[in-house]
């Protein structure tokens, strides 16, 4: 299990077909919603892949709003879920924000993603709000140096 920055466009190609996958294929959100101006190798944000086996199989991104870090896009094949991927990718979306000067992220959760993220270190600071046709909590971290 291994994570890796994306930094050419056969990479971001194969993150792109992840995130299709999950989140039109498997979880119906219209693709139209899934692509936008920040999916591009440039300094407006931050792709990685992650790895199963040296198979990627899972994605994140990382964006700067309003000084804080957006984790986007966080997304894992069903067949490679519960092997601590999540973890990988968010672990590695904070050190890329550390090393940003970042010291708060913050993310847009599906609702039945919470608990993962609490146990992370996220906490809940919003009700429940619809986004991409979904329902959705914003959660917050402070990025402490462990």
């Amino acid at each position: 299990m291994d994570s890796k920055r994306i930094t050419t466009e056969n990479d971001l190609k194969i993150a792109f077909h992840i995130r299709k996958e999950v989140f039109v294929g498997e979880q119906g959100f219209p693709l139209e919603f899934e692509f936008d101006e920040f999916d591009t190798l440039n300094a407006l944000s931050e792709h990685i892949l992650v790895y199963y086996n040296e198979k990627p199989v899972g994605t994140g991104r990382l964006r700067v709003v309003d000084g804080l870090g957006k984790l986007e896009r966080i997304c894992i094949l069903e067949p490679y879920r519960k092997f601590g991927l999540g973890k990988i990718i968010l672990k590695t979306l904070e050190e890329i924000a550390k090393e940003q000067g970042i010291t708060q992220v913050k993310l847009h959760g599906q609702t039945q993603a919470e608990g993962f993220y609490k146990k992370l270190g996220y906490r809940t600071s919003s009700d429940v709000f619809m986004e991409d046709g979904g329902p959705h909590l914003l959660m917050i971290k402070e990025l402490v140096n462990e």
